[in-house]
């Protein structure tokens, strides 16, 4: 059974401005539907403004929901901010929460989007508003439902804005494995950053991931492990700079639930990136990347670790 958290806000109008493909939402969505998983579909509520203003500075929240964010910003997001992004970004930031709350009770499910690891305390940039992972895991802490979080950011591109939110906590640790030479040129530091060369293919992955992993789930002991899933390591991807196979992304993302699941910690999985000239094509690539990590996650009967409020 994979439960997945969808809403119809997650894929808005095209704005006239941008590139980033909206439709991508949608065609996962399409994808997860016509491949044949059980499924539970969970509609989120919008994230509360007071959570968002816990992590994010409380003018750039004011801006980004009355939609008056400033050119400059909107510069770095990458596409205007309009009422309809706005709602968007609120329901993908409850989505990735939600998904949390599935996960602690199923062991794993999945946002359908979000991922949103570039968004800084008071600015959005690279296709990210607001940082659904660190406002979920910031959120899930306060409310004491779990102790600590351990965010494994998989994406081709450093989780620049979760490092940096997140710094200095000791009960979140952030993990980020990417290309050393891609965006964002200037790096943040995460509690642990794995930097890897161009052209690293499948083997060399799955080996480095490996010789991480393990070691902090068992060191940290998290109670619980957000998932930045980008299917950006592709080696199709027009923004990456990496050689995984499709065959390296499903040993990937069953490692990364395996690992998890053996030591009865639930996973949450957010979207992340994933870019090409069809859309359907990538949207394909993550909708078999929570098939994959549901089908894992349905090998383990291990009680889930879980804190009760």
């Amino acid at each position: 059974m994979l439960h997945v958290v969808h809403h119809v806000d997650y894929a808005p109008p095209q704005p006239k401005r941008g590139t980033f493909r909206f439709d991508k939402y949608r065609l996962v969505m399409e994808e997860l539907r016509s491949s044949g998983i059980a499924m539970t579909e969970y509609a989120p509520e919008p994230m509360p403004r007071r959570w968002l203003e816990a992590v994010h500075c409380p003018d750039y929240v004011e801006q980004v929901l009355c939609a008056a964010v400033p050119p400059d910003k909107e510069r770095r997001i990458g596409f205007p901010v309009t009422e309809r992004i706005a709602a968007r970004v609120r329901h993908t930031n409850g989505g990735t929460y939600l998904a949390a709350r599935l996960a602690m009770e199923h062991g794993y499910a999945a946002n359908s989007a979000a991922g949103s690891h570039h968004a800084l305390h008071d600015t959005g940039a690279g296709y990210c508003v607001f940082n659904d992972l660190a406002v979920a895991a910031n959120r899930l802490l306060a409310e004491g439902h779990v102790r600590r979080v351990l965010v494994v950011d998989l994406d081709v591109h450093q989780g620049d804005g979760t490092a940096s939110l997140m710094a200095g906590r000791e009960d979140v640790f952030t993990f980020s494995m990417h290309a050393e030479k891609n965006f964002p040129v200037r790096k943040a530091r995460s509690s642990l950053d794995v930097a890897l060369p161009d052209g690293m293919g499948d083997d060399a992955y799955l080996a480095e991931l490996a010789r991480h992993l393990p070691g902090l789930l068992d060191g940290f002991s998290p109670d619980l492990v957000l998932y930045q899933a980008g299917v950006d390591p592709h080696r199709d991807d027009r923004l990456g700079r990496l050689a995984l196979t499709d065959e390296g992304l499903v040993a990937r993302d069953s490692f990364v639930v395996r690992e998890a699941r053996q030591r009865g910690i639930p996973v949450a999985s957010a979207l992340g990136g994933g870019y090409g000239e069809d859309p359907r094509v990538v949207a394909a690539r993550h909708a078999a990347a929570m098939i994959t990590m549901a089908r894992e996650n349905a090998r383990y009967t291990a009680p889930v670790q879980r804190i009760t409020a």
